[in-house]
């Protein structure tokens, strides 16, 4: 079995899992921040939204210069998120199916101002920048929603909010 069909399940599984954390994204809240450290919600969850795109970029070009790259999309509303996710991971989805094990097994590297910050395999990239990558924020993006009081989906089983039956631990009183 070829690596590229090795991957493809967990890439689908997980871009599917992503698309219904996007699609509880809340409308007119791009603002929002949970801690003073922390990224403005519509920033997140369009970093989430692009991050397919790295995949694209992984198997089309060696090297990845981002000095002067172009400002970061940042959505408008959920349904430029969506549009933009989808486009995207319908793209690194055929370049995934379409790379040889010799192409995984290729150097690529990110360079800033002509600098390497990294270089590893289009294998790790994949795995490691792109798909763990996007899994971490995905995660930050579930408690931006829910610290909006939007119901979460599940991911690997049902949610909290799927499963109406469990409740929350009573408060204790002082």
């Amino acid at each position: 079995m070829s690596i590229s069909e090795l991957i493809l399940p967990e890439f689908d599984e997980e871009m599917a899992n992503t698309r219904k954390l996007l699609e509880r994204v809340p409308e007119g809240k791009n603002d929002f921040v949970p801690h003073a450290k922390s990224m403005p919600l519509g920033k997140l969850a369009s970093h989430v939204a692009t991050m397919p795109e790295w995949a694209k970029h992984t198997f089309e070009v060696d090297e990845l210069e981002i000095q002067g790259a172009p400002p970061l999309f940042i959505a408008g509303s959920t349904q430029q998120l969506l549009e933009k996710f989808d486009t995207g991971v319908k793209e690194a989805r055929a370049l995934i199916a379409a790379a040889s094990d010799q192409k995984f097994g290729e150097t690529w590297t990110l360079k800033f101002g002509g600098n390497p910050i990294m270089a590893k395999s289009r294998y790790m990239i994949l795995r490691g920048v792109v798909m763990n990558h996007l899994i971490h924020h995905r995660a930050q993006l579930g408690v931006y929603i829910r610290l909006q009081e939007a119901e979460i989906p599940g991911m690997y089983g049902p949610s909290a909010d799927e499963m109406k039956f469990w409740q929350p631990p009573a408060q204790a009183s002082a």
